[in-house]
């Protein structure tokens, strides 16, 4: 599973529309240059394509092989392709490399930037006239012409306590802000992200093994209840590098921007403002004087449309505008379920498109020609995805998924909603993209088949699967198990819980679980049940209370429905040991591992806990005082649900796994949960993994060597 290809799903693309979505663009492999790419379009429903780019014609002059393409886009009049190669991460992210640009009309090539160190540019974005393209270097915003390959300078502040045009750690994990600048549709100005990081506190990692003293590494990280950046929104006139700040109100350090949006004519810019307990989200329109090309003078700030909830309020996608640029689409759980409304600009007045008991997980895009809005959702089965769609004069939604096609279902839709590449799978099932008809959902072509894959599983004993539902006191919880090739209702089987149990993510999904799903079909095969069950409080699309009934009490309620629903499972299969039951998860899941086995102790004997938080306290401002509040109006929540408040409970057999590279979930929990066990003897394994993040993975044989220990410690303590 982890150290060959054998189990490898199949690759594609990636594939871009074209602007008139009457064609696509994808890679496919050279016929004349080993390991290189060719750039082809091809139109659906034909056999035609045409050879945009070949590899040979992305070899860097005085070089032998072509440009290793980590991403591309071309410019909106289809003459210049921008190049994204030479990857270099920034934490868990590929956000910094270099960018080339290659002329079709010109055949030329040429990389953009100065005499600066290779993958040190960040996000460059081509403008709308196609004749420049900005970037982000060492914090700060340029502007490159493509013709002089002159570059301006935009922003001369940045450091390494201001940022220019991306995001800070924490907003970048847990809000998204990376791509952090924003073209205005005229090409005059660009809207961006400032962040002060002054007095946000560093966190140090440190790294033992590749030097003869330590390595410190160190950035600013934001703990639940302390300091965050200054966060504020500038706009650049993109040739005079002349900024204005818009003047949002509030203390900068007490509030967040979720996201910027020019409108369509320019002449005004949507800002998203969370307030830092989230539970606010009000919209801002910001007028600025086109007049003035060079000058980017702002002439009003006004709010004019507010969400709100008791617990907290999911910062909305990107406005999705609508014909006449008046209104926009977005989501909002005002009514109990997560719906798409109509807002008008700029009385911000709504209108709720999709009502109706059941939740819009994403909107997917407007079709202007035939006014129907497209989306997903799944209204009878929390565990899958459908393509839906509805008239923008409301009415009832039609299911564009066929009813057969079961499982999650995933749709990249071209420009004038008349193709998509659907990609689908299923528990058990490797995914499988083809190339549709809209909105007939006709196949046109299979792109990737994992055929190969399907093929190895078939040889494999299979192991049986169903899902299953449980309910404790009203509740209904949905769960699925893994069963042995070989089962017996008439024996008895340990039993391993596979847990998550937050916000940030649903383990039980009717879709394809790569590696895990594999290496959990192993151990059924050696004699294990393996199931995972989903508590209240992760978002499942079952209604805002579901979701939201945790909020404060993230580390007390959710372990509470995870144990009370695994007893209601175990009470109604006689086949399953109730003396054998473990439990493993891993971040979030390993926290609530801590929790099963250090609260109920009597259900599981065994936990393995990775990459875990002990003390919500050690998590960042974001995501943490999201669902917990702040530790100051929340001292007993916080106290309570940390695991390492529980740790004298300990009974049975607990292994933790870390990676003391850790940017995200760091090591500190480790080290102080290790502290308390050892204080209270309480007996326990530790596998720690040298300046690994929080994948696990950096370094020969690391992945193989997690899972051979953990398969080993169950097999020690629980088989």
């Amino acid at each position: 599973i982890f150290q060959s290809d054998d189990f490898k799903t199949e690759s594609w693309g990636p594939a871009r529309w074209s602007e008139t979505g009457s064609a696509y663009y994808t890679l496919v492999d050279s016929p004349d240059i080993k390991d290189g790419k060719d750039l082809v379009r091809r139109t659906p429903g034909t056999e035609a394509s045409e050879t945009i780019v070949k590899a040979e014609e992305l070899v860097p002059e005085g070089q032998s092989e072509p440009l290793a393409i980590a991403g591309y886009t071309f410019s909106d009049d289809g003459r210049k392709l921008l190049i994204f190669t030479n990857t270099k991460r920034v934490w868990r992210q590929n956000t910094r490399g270099d960018y080339w640009i290659y002329d079709l009309e010109r055949k030329n090539l040429f990389q953009l930037g100065g005499d600066w160190p290779e993958s040190s540019l960040m996000f460059a974005k081509l403008s709308p006239d196609s004749g420049r393209v900005a970037y982000v270097y060492a914090n700060n915003l340029y502007v490159q012409d493509l013709d002089t390959r002159r570059i301006h300078q935009l922003t001369h502040d940045g450091s390494e306590t201001i940022i220019n045009g991306t995001g800070d750690w924490v907003n970048e994990e847990e809000l998204g802000i990376r791509d952090g600048f924003r073209w205005s549709p005229d090409g005059c100005y660009i809207a961006y992200w400032q962040f002060d990081i002054r007095g946000v506190e560093n966190f140090t990692l440190v790294n033992y093994t590749d030097d003869l003293y330590p390595k410190l590494t160190q950035f600013p990280y934001p703990k639940a209840g302390r300091t965050n950046s200054a966060v504020r929104v500038g706009i650049v006139a993109a040739r005079s590098g002349q900024s204005s700040f818009l003047d949002l109100p509030g203390d900068p350090r007490q509030h967040y921007i979720a996201s910027l949006q020019w409108r369509p004519d320019s002449a005004e810019l949507i800002v998203q403002q969370l307030n830092r307990l989230q539970n606010t989200n009000r919209y801002f329109l910001s007028s600025v004087d086109t007049r003035y090309q060079y000058l980017a003078e702002i002439k009003s700030l006004q709010p004019f449309y507010t969400d709100t909830d008791a617990a907290w309020v999911e910062a909305g996608p990107e406005p999705v505008w609508l014909t006449g640029n008046d209104s926009f689409l977005t989501l909002s759980e005002r009514d109990g379920w997560s719906h798409i409304y109509v807002v008008t600009v700029p009385s911000g007045q709504t209108r709720l498109l999709t009502p109706g008991d059941y939740d819009v997980v994403s909107i997917v895009g407007v079709d202007a020609a035939n006014e129907q809005v497209y989306f997903i959702a799944s209204p009878d089965n929390p565990a899958q995805r459908y393509l839906y769609s509805i008239s923008l004069s409301g009415g009832s939604p039609l299911r564009i998924t066929p009813p057969k096609q079961k499982g999650v279902n995933d749709y990249q839709i071209s420009t004038d909603f008349r193709w998509a590449f659907h990609t689908r799978s299923a528990f058990g099932r490797p995914p499988v993209t083809k190339l549709i008809s809209l909105p007939d959902h006709q196949p046109v072509e299979t792109m990737a088949n994992n055929a190969q894959l399907r093929q190895t599983l078939k040889a494999l004993d299979r192991c049986r699967h169903q899902f299953f539902q449980v309910e404790v006191e009203g509740v209904t919880f949905d769960g699925w198990c893994i069963k042995p090739p070989d089962f017996d209702p008439d024996q008895r089987y340990p039993l391993l819980m596979h847990v998550y149990g937050e916000p940030a993510g649903q383990t039980v999904m009717d879709r394809w679980g790569g590696n895990n799903y594999l290496w959990h079909c192993m151990l059924a095969q050696q004699g294990y049940v393996v199931a995972s069950i989903d508590n209240r409080g992760t978002p499942a699309p079952r209604g805002r209370d579901w979701r939201k009934c945790i909020y404060r009490q993230v580390g007390i309620l959710a372990p509470a429905d995870q144990a009370a629903a695994t007893r209601a499972f175990i009470n109604e299969n006689h086949w399953i040991d109730p003396k054998r039951v473990g439990v493993w998860g891993w971040s979030g899941g390993g926290s609530m591992t801590l929790h099963a086995i250090f609260q109920y102790p009597e259900l599981y004997r065994v936990g393995v806990s990775v990459a875990f938080v002990a003390d919500m306290r050690f998590y960042d401002t974001i995501y943490q005082e999201r669902y917990m509040g702040l530790p100051a109006e929340n001292e007993s929540g916080y106290t309570q649900g940390a695991p390492i408040s529980h740790t004298g409970n300990l009974q049975g057999d607990l292994l933790l796994c870390y990676g003391t590279g850790d940017d995200n979930t760091h090591y500190q929990s480790c080290a102080t949960l290790v502290n308390k066990l050892i204080e209270l003897d309480k007996p326990f394994t530790q596998q720690i993994y040298p300046n690994r993040t929080h994948g696990i993975y950096e370094g020969e044989n690391t992945k193989l060597h997690l899972y051979q220990t953990m398969t080993k410690f169950l097999d020690d303590h629980l088989k």
